[in-house]
C-alpha cells in the first residue's frame, strides 16, 4: 500500500487553490453572509467527492472511453459557468430583506458534477493514487471522504473570506466593482476546461 500523504496534498491544493466552486463560495458568502451560504459550501464539497468517488468507481473510465461525452459535459459547462458569471456580475447590491436566498446543497452538488475542470482534477487523482485501496471500491471511499473532507474546510474558508469582503462593501459602486470582478473570475475559470 503507499503512502497517503501525496494524496492528502494533492486534495489538498486541488480545493483551496481558486476555481469556479471558490468564486461560488466567496459570491455566497459577500452577497448573504458565512452561515447562509453553508448548505451551499456543503452541497459544493459533497459535489467533488461524489464526483472522486465516482471517478475511482470505474466512471471516469467510461468517460475517457467516450470523447463525445467529454465535449458534452465540457460545453455544457461553459454554458452554464459563463450564464451564472453574467448573474453574478449584474447581481447588484443586496436589498435588505428582499434578497433571495443563497443557494442550497443540492445547487452546490450539481454546480460541481457539471464542472469539467472538478472533472479533471477528480480523473487524475483516481488514475495517480489507485494503489491506496485493494478494490474500486475502498479507492471510491477514500477519495470521496477525502476530497470531500477537503474542499469543506476549504470551501468554508473561502465563504468566510467572501463574508469579510461582503461587510466591507458600502456603496452600489463597490458591489459593483466586486461583483464584476467575481464574474470575471468565473467566466476565466472555463479557460482550462479547454486548456488541454
Amino acid at each position: 500500500m503507499d503512502s497517503i500523504w501525496p494524496l492528502l496534498l494533492f486534495a489538498a491544493i486541488s480545493t483551496a487553490t481558486p476555481g469556479s466552486a471558490t468564486v461560488m463560495a466567496v459570491a455566497s458568502g459577500a452577497r448573504f453572509g458565512f452561515v447562509p451560504s453553508l448548505p451551499l459550501v456543503a452541497g459544493l464539497a459533497l459535489g467533488i467527492g461524489v464526483m472522486a468517488a465516482a471517478a475511482a468507481g470505474g466512471l471516469g473510465a467510461v468517460l475517457l472511453l467516450l470523447p463525445s461525452a467529454q465535449v458534452a459535459l465540457r460545453l455544457a459547462g461553459t454554458a452554464y459557468l459563463l450564464w451564472l458569471a453574467w448573474r453574478i456580475a449584474r447581481s447588484g447590491a443586496p436589498r435588505h430583506g428582499g434578497a433571495a436566498a443563497p443557494g442550497g446543497l443540492l445547487l452546490g452538488l450539481l454546480f460541481t458534477c457539471q464542472n469539467p475542470k472538478a472533472w479533471a482534477v477528480t480523473l487524475g487523482a483516481a488514475a495517480s493514487f489507485s494503489g491506496l485501496a485493494g478494490s474500486p471500491a475502498g479507492l471510491a471511499l477514500l477519495l470521496g471522504c477525502t476530497f470531500a473532507g477537503f474542499a469543506l474546510l476549504a470551501l468554508s474558508a473561502w465563504c468566510a473570506a467572501g463574508g469579510v469582503m461582503g461587510r466591507r462593501l458600502r456603496t452600489e459602486r463597490h458591489w459593483a466593482v466586486a461583483n464584476g470582478l467575481l464574474g470575471a473570475l468565473l467566466a476565466a475559470s472555463v479557460v482550462p476546461i479547454w486548456w488541454s
